[in-house]
């Protein structure tokens, strides 16, 4: 978040992929909307969805396991991708989801260019200010090192005078910025930290060698690891760090949806959907489930 992930500025960057209907999770087909159910209750839906007949999901699709694009380089997906088309399905509504860049994702959504964000969004006080959230887990910063930790790194604090690739503009920065302080403030060396637009672009200057450790979310990090391909390249450098709440931003304006999704999201943890999802993606040991 990205994850633990912060989005700012600007709108431009904001790209349309496809539109799921309201199949199983990850489908995509043409049919028509199917009635809301949760839990065998309907659910209420605001009348400006039933007759949009969808929500505008954006997401920062750059952030395997949570959501990537295929090998095809246009289809979505991944965890949030699967949570996102089930709860359009449990509204009866299709999943329109819209690749925006993560420092341009919640400007979008104040600016109503997507009704939601599901992007591994951290739920932090200042971001309530701005918006919403339906939280539906629990996620922390993750290191990924090179096989043999020969740097010997697991904290933060053992990254002083070492290197290590981020995305820009996101709460894992952020807490390299803050480690920083405290290693200025004692005297140590400092980190040198590589910011990158992208998350991918970050694991890759660690896969070629230019850096001693890639920081990102816990999920991420351990989705790298268990590639068949990267067998035996890597390791996770320690326990996920410090875990905060992820959810999905909806617009303060927009109780009737956020109510709505708070409903589905009950009923996919109530009927266990929730748990299989995170499950099939590899990521029931890097998260906490909040039920």
């Amino acid at each position: 978040m990205p994850t633990t992930r912060q989005r700012l500025v600007g709108l431009a960057g904001v790209a349309l992929i496809l539109v799921a209907a309201c199949g199983g999770s990850g489908s995509v087909s043409p049919s028509a909307a199917v009635p809301a159910v949760a839990s065998g209750a309907a659910i209420a839906v605001p009348a400006e969805y039933k007759a949009k007949g969808e929500i505008n999901w954006c997401s920062d699709m750059t952030y395997p396991p949570e959501e990537f694009l295929a090998a095809d380089g246009s289809t979505p997906q991944g965890s949030d991708i699967d949570i996102a088309t089930e709860i359009s399905k449990r509204l009866g509504l299709k999943a329109r989801l819209t690749n925006t860049a993560g420092d341009l994702i919640i400007p979008a959504l104040l600016a109503k260019k997507c009704d939601t964000i599901i992007t591994g969004l951290n739920d932090l006080p200042e971001r309530r200010l701005k918006m919403d959230y339906v939280d539906y887990l629990k996620a922390g910063q993750g290191l990924l090192v090179l096989a043999g930790n020969p740097k010997g790194i697991h904290t933060l604090e053992d990254l002083s005078g070492k290197s290590v690739a981020v995305q820009h503009t996101t709460t894992n920065e952020a807490a390299l910025i803050a480690e920083n302080d405290k290693l200025k403030a004692a005297g140590k060396p400092l980190i040198d930290i590589q910011a990158f637009q992208k998350d991918s672009d970050g694991f890759q200057q660690l896969a070629i060698g230019r850096v001693d450790a890639y920081s990102t979310d816990s999920p991420v990090v351990a989705y790298y690891n268990s590639l068949p391909a990267n067998a035996g390249k890597f390791e996770i450098g320690g326990t996920p760090i410090e875990p905060v709440l992820v959810g999905i931003g909806i617009n303060k304006d927009n109780s009737g949806l956020r109510d709505a999704i708070q409903a589905a999201m009950d009923a996919m943890y109530a009927d266990g959907t929730l748990k299989s999802i995170i499950a099939k993606w590899g990521m029931t040991n890097a998260v906490v489930l909040l039920k």
